[in-house]
């Protein structure tokens, strides 16, 4: 892939040390860009929601290219859970961060949102443009409400101020790096974390939530990190649009998915095989299953001329191993 874009710019990627952050920076070293011009702060380092810290560090860094990957995330119980937290930590996260993009004369952004932006009963396949066209899933909705606000955000300085700013909407992610705490995870870790568990515990039975009909488009993490460095090479919204056209609901977003999907019960037999758990899955109905299904329209991303490449079975595998080696690697550690 070419670095023409990256050449001389310097990249800041906010949520470096994350699953997505880390797999973006992996990607971006992987094709050659220079070490020396990627800017990573840790968390322990620079407060994002700190406005006036995260001002100076704009003001003496520099950057010009930024890709927020920053977010507070978690699953069904998290979010159900922490309401306040969703919305407020992820508003002060993505809103510091656009605005001193703009006042510091960053060339292009590209924000990191999530396909639970969506309404609950979208058409399926969910197209861009269904945007705020109905409901939200009520069990993320504080979530997806703060995200729906940072593309609104990066949608009105596009109008008003010719800012260069890409909306990324991934499907379910998965990959190494991610957060298998089963009370905040998202479904593949937990599900991983689960069936590992048991194995080695020799349990008999392991419970999952809801009944398992759900239906859920899952994209490796590293096919994401391709993707952002795709867009960023080859859509530039603020060029390519007309006024009118920048005003319509979906001008600066785009869904990126792997185009399968599977229902949650499957996955979790995957899983469970991949693992080699071999007793009783049992489903508790009391429990929240989520939205049916969602699946993304990736037609405007594969028009563009970018496919995920990981199917969900490689890509089960590669997470899995990673997360057996990390278990393993702190057993080591005490």
């Amino acid at each position: 892939m070419s670095l023409k874009l990256f050449e001389r710019e310097k990249i800041f990627i906010a949520g470096a040390n994350g699953m997505v952050g880390s797999s973006i920076k992996r990607e971006l070293l992987k094709i050659g860009y220079d070490k020396n011009n990627l800017l990573c702060p840790a968390r322990e380092t620079l407060d994002l929601l700190d406005y006036k810290e995260l001002s100076e560090w704009f003001i003496n860094n520099k950057p010009s290219v930024v890709i927020i990957a920053a977010a507070k995330v978690g699953g069904i119980f998290a979010n159900s859970e922490e309401p306040f937290d969703f919305i407020l930590q992820n508003l002060k996260i993505q809103t510091n961060i656009i605005e001193l993009s703009w006042i510091n004369n960053v060339k292009k952004l590209l924000f990191l949102g999530s396909s639970c932006i969506y309404p609950k009963y979208s058409p399926q396949p969910i197209n861009e443009n269904y945007l705020l066209k109905d409901s939200l899933e009520k069990t993320n909705e504080f979530y997806a409400i703060a995200k729906i606000s940072g593309i609104k955000l990066c949608q009105s300085l596009m109008i008003q101020h010719q800012f260069n700013a890409i909306c990324l909407m991934p499907s379910n992610l998965y990959g190494p790096g991610d957060n298998y705490n089963l009370l905040n995870s998202h479904v593949i870790p937990a599900l991983i974390r689960k069936f590992h568990d048991a194995k080695s515990r020799n349990l008999k039975e392991v419970i999952c939530w809801g009944d398992g009909s759900p239906l859920r488009e899952f994209l490796f993490v590293d096919d994401l990190a391709k993707a952002c460095v795709f867009l960023l090479e080859n859509w530039n919204p603020v060029n390519d649009l007309s006024r009118d056209e920048m005003r319509e609901e979906s001008s600066c977003i785009i869904n990126v998915g792997a185009n399968d999907e599977i229902k949650i019960k499957d996955l979790a037999k995957q899983i469970a095989f991949n693992i080699g758990f071999k007793g009783e899955i049992t489903w508790d109905k009391s429990k929240p299953n989520g939205t049916p299904r969602k699946k993304l329209d990736n037609s405007k991303i594969n028009n563009l001329g970018w496919l995920a490449k990981t199917n969900l079975n490689e890509g089960l595998k590669i997470t899995i191993d990673s997360y057996i080696k990390e278990q393993k690697n702190n057993t080591l550690r005490k």
